[in-house]
Parts: C-alpha cells; structure tokens; sequence
C-alpha cells in the first residue's frame, strides 16, 4: 500500500480558481479541514492507493479497524460501493470501478505534476450550445475542472496550454459543449493567471500542510502505530490539495511557489507511512 490511498474521499477540497466567475476560495491554511472518516472513505481511500487497486476484504476491513469502525459497518459500505459502481467484487476481495477508478489516474498525474514546455498560448473554451439543461451544465464545470480549465467568465474557460489531453471522458464532455481556440492575451499571462487562480492561497495551504507532514514524520519514522490515523488524514488533505494546483508554467507563478517542495515532502512521507502501515498490517494477521 501507499500512501496514495489517502486520497481525501472523506472531504472534497476547494479549488483554486481565480477571481473569474464562480472562484471558489482555498480552504484556510490555519487547518487541514479534515472531516470524520466514514467507512466507504477508508474503503476508497484505501485501495486508491493500491497498484493494482484490488484488495481482499479481510485488508480492507482492518483499514475500518484503524479508525474504529465496526466491521459490519465496512461490509454494508462494501456492498453499498458495488451496487453503485464504484467496486467490483474480484474473489475473495474488491477492486475499484467506475468513476473512483478514473479518479485514481487523475490522482496520480497530480502527483507527478507533470507539464509540458510551454510557447505562451492558452487552451480556451468557448460554450456554443444552447438551451443546456442543469445536468449538462454541471457536467461541463466538473469536467473542466477535472482538466484544470479556469471559468473567465460564464461560458468561457481557459489555462495556458502546458497540459497533456486529460482523460477522454473530459475532453469529450467540453467538446460537446464548446468550440475549442489557441489564444495569446493581450495583457500580462502572469496578471491573468493570478485573477483566475487563487495562487497566494494555494502556496499558504501547501506551506502549512508541509510542516504538518514534518510534524508526522518523525513518529512514522520511528515506526509508531499510534501514528497512522492521523497520518492517513493528513495524506488525504495534501493529495487533495495537489489535484488542485493549477500545474501552471513557471513564468505564471508568484516567486516562492512551493508544488515541488510539497511534493517531494510527501514522497518522503509516503515511503515512511507505507513501511508503518505494513507493519500495522501483519502485526493483525
């Protein structure tokens, strides 16, 4: 297992999209805003985290133990996931489906933070249908924000074009909605990324999730069991906050910027929480 399984199924971060249309705030930096973990939070988060991401039930029910959850409760919650889509029976274990499948590649390129070389122009999406019921509308914002898109103004979002095509399902939910351009603003990229993205806020959070993860650090490097749970949550709020770093070029961000830090701090974690959690595991077998 690693620690990619906290993947913050229990609570849905804040994007951080600028002071365009519809800019959510970043969540405060003062806290990681965990919420209490419920059974098919442990379930998803857990093998979100796996490669590949199937588990036999006994693991997973120990996953609920560490948080104090009954294991009758993580069996309804297994059965409920099948029924939805989100797990499929695989033996004597489970596997993930469905949308919680795609949402662990999606967790993976945030992980990685990988971009490509930029020459200056912006992805722009304009909506051209007409007459769009609620559900397509909610369709296309979630879709764009899976692909890191920005709302400028209502119907039309943009980032700089540094990204590799996000997943299919994506693409072709924009594409059926919006006539896709290449476009070079007129005033400062820099200026513009800062007015769709909350970029201060990000790097804030980032910072105080770093020091949290070195608070953790030293007990998981000791291997304490007593560790693990909090451990597990605060994995969950920085993978959470890596699906919302806007991946943008480095001539667009504000000096200081700290995706990389946080990312190597969390693959020094992650080593350390994956050998205790292992530990934690076989001491129950």
């Amino acid at each position: 297992m690693t620690a990619a399984a906290r993947t913050g199924e229990h609570g849905r971060g804040r994007g951080v999209q600028g002071r365009g249309r519809g800019r959510p705030r970043t969540d405060p930096p003062a806290g990681l805003g965990e919420r209490p973990l419920t059974a098919r939070s442990v379930v998803a988060s857990t093998l979100l985290g796996m490669r590949p991401p199937r588990l036999a039930t006994a693991t997973l029910v120990r996953s609920g133990e560490l948080f104090g959850i009954a294991e009758g409760t993580t069996r309804v919650a297994l059965s409920r996931m099948v029924a939805a889509g989100e797990l499929e029976a695989d033996g004597d274990g489970y596997r993930l489906a469905g949308h919680l499948r795609a949402r662990q590649d999606r967790q993976d390129a945030s992980r990685a933070g990988a971009t490509r070389r930029w020459d200056g122009t912006w992805r722009t999406e304009v909506v051209t249908a007409r007459a769009r019921p609620a559900a397509s509308r909610a369709e296309l914002r979630a879709a764009a924000g899976r692909l890191r898109l920005a709302e400028l103004r209502e119907g039309v979002w943009m980032r700089p074009a540094n990204l590799a095509p996000g997943e299919p399902a994506d693409e072709a939910a924009v594409a059926g909605q919006c006539r896709s351009f290449a476009s070079r603003p007129s005033d400062d990229p820099a200026t513009l990324a800062a007015d769709l993205w909350d970029l201060d806020g990000w790097a804030a959070r980032a910072q105080a999730l770093r020091r949290r993860l070195a608070e953790l650090q030293p007990d998981l490097d000791r291997h304490a069991g007593e560790s693990l749970a909090p451990a597990f949550v605060a994995s969950a709020a920085v993978l959470r906050h890596m699906q919302a770093d806007p991946l943008l070029p480095r001539d667009l961000l504000p000096p200081g910027w700290p995706g990389a830090e946080l990312r190597a701090d969390y693959e020094r974690y992650d080593a350390a929480f994956t050998a205790v959690w292992r530990d934690w595991y076989r001491a129950r077998r």
